[in-house]
């Protein structure tokens, strides 16, 4: 069965989808980020849709559900990449994708999970991390 492959970079992971998605491999990409979050510690995962042209309600709710997955592993989730024609589609189809926030390309996406770490960081008092 095809794989979509993961990337580390850092702290964070790295999916650029760069074929059509269908349902099974979809399923095979959740299973196989879910478990790279636990086994790398990772606290940011980015997925780039660019090479997307067209996202059923089913790839849409796997998306939402890598997100929410993730966040209950503690990483954050940035989509990056998504068509106007994808993004119209989704909303015509009602899938708001909560929890998935969103950017236009990799570099702000990369920026969006540098600053979501930044928040999430303790603050340091005397120097030393509570």
């Amino acid at each position: 069965m095809d794989r979509i492959p993961i990337l580390k970079m850092g702290r964070f992971l790295l999916v650029t989808i760069q074929v059509d998605m269908h349902d099974r491999l979809a399923l095979a990409l959740q299973d196989d980020l879910t478990q790279r979050i636990v086994k790398e510690g990772t606290r940011g995962v980015l997925i780039d849709i660019s090479s997307l042209e067209i996202v059923d309600s089913f790839i849409g709710r796997v998306l939402g559900n890598i997100a929410a997955m993730s966040r209950v592993l503690d990483a954050e989730t940035v989509v990056v990449g998504m068509q106007p024609a994808v993004a119209i589609t989704l909303v015509e189809l009602g899938l708001s994708l909560p929890g998935v926030r969103t950017a236009l390309n990799v570099e702000r996406g990369m920026e969006l999970l540098r600053a979501s770490l930044d928040e999430l960081s303790y603050p340091e008092v005397d120097g030393y991390a509570e």
